[in-house]
């Protein structure tokens, strides 16, 4: 059992990396549910899944699912800092600066030396002294 989710998993990652993501995310899917079925994963296994799988939503748009996805994967591992990352992302696009910064310094607290997000709570931070100067 162990070794067909191993498996799956690596299947799952072996496709997203060729950009081939209805099958990955389908993978991730499976993994995930054998994960949360059988209770015998490694957490951060679980939360990678999780956070690709939601990677996969975010490119196709569903940020709704994405953001499930993103806040799944801090669940399981509250310690990876990527879907932090990525949820904050979303909340950025979509003009939550509180929680985009929340999520962006979080992921700072995890990891220092992560420059996409010192650029992306940067940015942030930026955007939402424009938002409250523009008085709205």
């Amino acid at each position: 059992m162990k070794e067909d989710m191993s498996q799956t998993l690596e299947n799952a990652h072996s496709e997203f990396k060729s950009r081939n993501f209805k099958d990955a995310e389908e993978l991730y899917t499976k993994f995930i549910s054998s994960c949360l079925q059988s209770r015998d994963c490694e957490a951060s296994n679980l939360a990678t899944a999780y956070n690709n799988r939601g990677q996969i939503k975010y490119l196709r748009v569903d940020f709704k699912e994405a953001i499930e996805d993103y806040t799944s994967a801090i669940q399981v591992d509250s310690q990876f800092e990527i879907p932090f990352y990525n949820r904050g992302l979303i909340h950025y696009r979509l003009g939550f600066f509180d929680d985009a910064k929340s999520d962006f310094q979080h992921a700072l607290k995890l990891s220092p030396d992560f420059e996409d997000a010192k650029v992306s709570l940067q940015q942030t931070l930026v955007d939402q002294q424009q938002k409250i100067n523009r008085g709205y």
